[in-house]
Formats: structure tokens, sequence, C-alpha cells
């Protein structure tokens, strides 16, 4: 978050957002990032701050990213200053025949024929994950996100709030899955980029582990546990210890102890930075409500053992909302009574006996509740297409999704 006195629990959010820069007219990925950036800096800089947001680089030059430039106390102060910024990178872009699409992953990109790696400044920590894991796949060069970063200030608030999201993140695709196309095809899975996500590393398997986080309790056991073993690892590849940082860590929230925070990484990007805002702050709410312990004590929520996390997450991966969930002792973890109810239900649940969205910005509520009467975005973009789209009926539905996110509005189907 900041090198500043520590932040204590919810006293500030990060977020982060990252979009693919395509061609204007055909929609392929356009590898420019380093363009748009030096028009803004006057040189090719990874990180240029725009007042409340901040523009930098990815490994791929097809993808820009958009953050706080600092950790800010109201998600609602963003969504203005996001969209702001999409506009004025959507200027710079149509002098060089593009703009930005949203959704996690393109359509129809071949990797292996169009990723070109972000050549410039830290560039050698981009060389390395090519040399030793082939950046040249789905996995790695074709995947956008959205990353919510939440503070802790010491080992107590740490354990606690690493406790409540490793709760939630099973049912993050409910809302946010937004990745059903890869290759042309629907793929069958909603959320197809953590489908990916998951396989990235598969011979260091110790980067994402279950990409469900091991339950630990205190800074120490975390580097102990999942951090040394990672080094330890991935060393004999890296020797010269370019990869050998918190950053490595693949799994679906990680603890980043330099920042004073927990980096939660499964939200899919959506069609405007007001969706993918909503979704933070139900996001947050929830985990609010979890550290808590509103209905489950902190010890309590130890005990759901990752595999079992884990095996939820395959599900929404795969199913989203309408993921079927068999688990009595997680839902119990909600307040939820029965022995099984879907994902969707989970999140209906949570929005009549939680604010999930604030009252300063009631249009979040009218976002979350198209969210989950409708489905998720990958499941209103798969409404649209049917089983079988050409790629004709793909380039029109996802030129729709760069005009929603031009124009800062929800994509509601055909």
């Amino acid at each position: 978050m900041t090198d500043r006195s520590p932040l204590h629990l919810f006293q500030a959010y990060g977020v982060e957002l990252e979009y693919m820069l395509v061609d204007s007219e055909t929609l392929a990925v356009l590898p420019v990032a380093d363009r748009v950036l030096q028009t803004v800096a006057g040189g090719f800089e990874s990180e240029v701050v725009q007042g409340e947001i901040s523009w930098s680089n990815e490994l791929v030059l097809h993808v820009i990213e958009l953050k706080s430039t600092e950790p800010t106390p109201n998600l609602a102060s963003l969504e203005a200053a996001f969209q702001q910024n999409v506009s004025r990178i959507n200027e710079l872009l149509a002098s060089m025949g593009g703009r930005l699409m949203p959704t996690a992953m393109h359509p129809w990109m071949d990797p292996a024929e169009e990723m070109r790696l972000w050549p410039h400044e830290y560039h050698r920590v981009y060389e390395t994950y090519d040399r030793i894991f082939n950046c040249r796949r789905h996995g790695w060069a074709n995947l956008q996100s959205v990353h919510l970063n939440l503070p802790f200030a010491g080992d107590a608030e740490f354990c606690r709030l690493h406790s409540a999201i490793r709760l939630v993140l099973p049912i993050l695709p409910a809302l946010a899955a937004a990745s059903p196309i890869m290759d042309e095809h629907v793929t069958g899975l909603l959320d197809t980029r953590l489908d990916v996500y998951r396989s990235n590393a598969q011979h260091i398997p110790s980067i994402t582990a279950s990409v469900i986080p091991e339950p630990v309790l205190s800074r120490e056991q975390y580097e102990r546990e999942i951090l040394r073993p990672m080094y330890d690892d991935i060393r004999p590849l890296d020797p010269e210890g370019i990869l050998q940082h918190e950053f490595l860590n693949s799994r679906g929230a990680i603890a980043r102890f330099d920042r004073g925070s927990i980096e939660i990484r499964l939200l899919d990007v959506q069609e405007c930075p007001a969706a993918d805002l909503a979704i933070c702050a139900a996001v947050s709410e929830t985990i609010q409500a979890l550290v808590r312990q509103e209905w489950r004590s902190t010890e309590s929520q130890q005990e759901l053992t990752t595999a079992a996390l884990a095996d939820i997450l395959r599900a929404t991966t795969r199913d989203a909302d309408r993921a079927q969930i068999e688990n009595a002792e997680y839902l119990a973890q909600f307040g939820i009574g029965e022995r099984s109810c879907s994902a969707g239900d989970i999140w209906r649940h949570l929005r009549d006996v939680l604010p999930l969205t604030p009252p300063e910005q009631p249009a979040w509520s009218t976002t979350l509740k198209t969210i989950l009467e409708q489905g998720p975005l990958a499941r209103r973009i798969v409404s649209c297409l049917g089983e079988a789209p050409s790629l004709g009926d793909i380039r029109r539905v996802y030129g729709e999704l760069c005009d929603c996110l031009a124009g800062g509005r929800m994509f509601r189907g055909c």
C-alpha cells in the first residue's frame, strides 16, 4: 500500500484494473503499451502518475494497468477517476489505431504468435519469467484481472484478514467471471482465465499450489510455509534471485508484507470500472463481516481445508453463479443453514443481510442487482452469442464491450 505508517484493517483500499489494447477496427491485440506510456511520460517509463490514478506496464505490450496511486479510504471516489483515465487512454490510442478492450481474456488471440514482452524497465524480470515458464501461453499472455488490496497491521490483523479472504475466494467467479471464450470458442467454463491461471506454473507447483492459500496465522509461518518453499524450488532455475520476491507467489490472494496488504487476484476485469468497483465493494463488505466474526469465529474459518475450498473454486470456475455448493460447513460460515445452495444464492443471501454497496453509490446496487439476476458478465456474453458463435459474432459482441468500457456502462446482453 505505502511505506508510511501502517494502515489498519479496512482503513483504505488499493485497486488495479488491467485492460487489453486492441486494433480499433479488427479488435486484434495491439502491442503499443510502451508507446502510450511514452506519450505521457516522454520516455519508456514503467509507471506514470496521473493524479489519483497511475498507469503502468504489465508483462506484455498489449496490456496496460490502471491503479489507484495511493490507498484510498473510499472506493466510491475511484469510479470517476478510473473512467476519466480510460477515456484519456482511448484518446491516445485513437491516434495509434487502437482502443481499450475489457474482459479477462482476448477471445481469439494466439499467444504463441502475438505475444510481445515488455522490453524496457524491469525487462529482466519478464524475460526470466518467459525463460522459465514460457509465457507465450494463455495463462501468461492473455489474462486481465482486477487486484483488490486490503491493508493489515501486525500478525493479529493479518491472521483475521487472511482467514476471511480464504473463504471468499471460491465464490468470486459467481460475481466476476468474464472469460467464457478462448481461441474463438466458447470453452464451457465461465472463468477460463482462472482455469489457465491455475496451470501456468505446473512444473513448480509451490508457486500456485491450489490457488486457495493455505491457512496461516502469522508472517513467520507464511514465510516459512509458503514463501521459502517457492524460493527454494525456483532457485535452480533462477540462481540470480530475480524472481525470489513476494510477487512470485501466484495464489489467488497473496500477502504483500512489503506493502502491509493482502492482494486478491481472482477477480476478472469487467466491462467498465463501475462494475469492477461495485464487485470490489461487495467483496470487501463480505470480508469485513467475516473479520467481525459475524457468523463463525476466526478459528472456525481456519478449519475449512484448502482442498475443500479449492473444490468449490473449481466448480465456480466452470459454472460461476450456478455452481452447486454441497458443503454445509462452508455455507455456515456465511450464516446459511442449508446443506446445499448455489454460489449465486450465497451472494443473494449476503445482499439481504449486509450493505454490500455504499449508500453514496446507489448505482452500484443496481449494478450488483444486474449481476445477481442476469449472471456475471461471462454468462451475459454466452447468452448473447450461443454455444457456437462465428468469429464475426464474437467480434460484434466484443466491439460492444469496448463501447461499454468507453461509455462507462453495463453490458446487459443482446
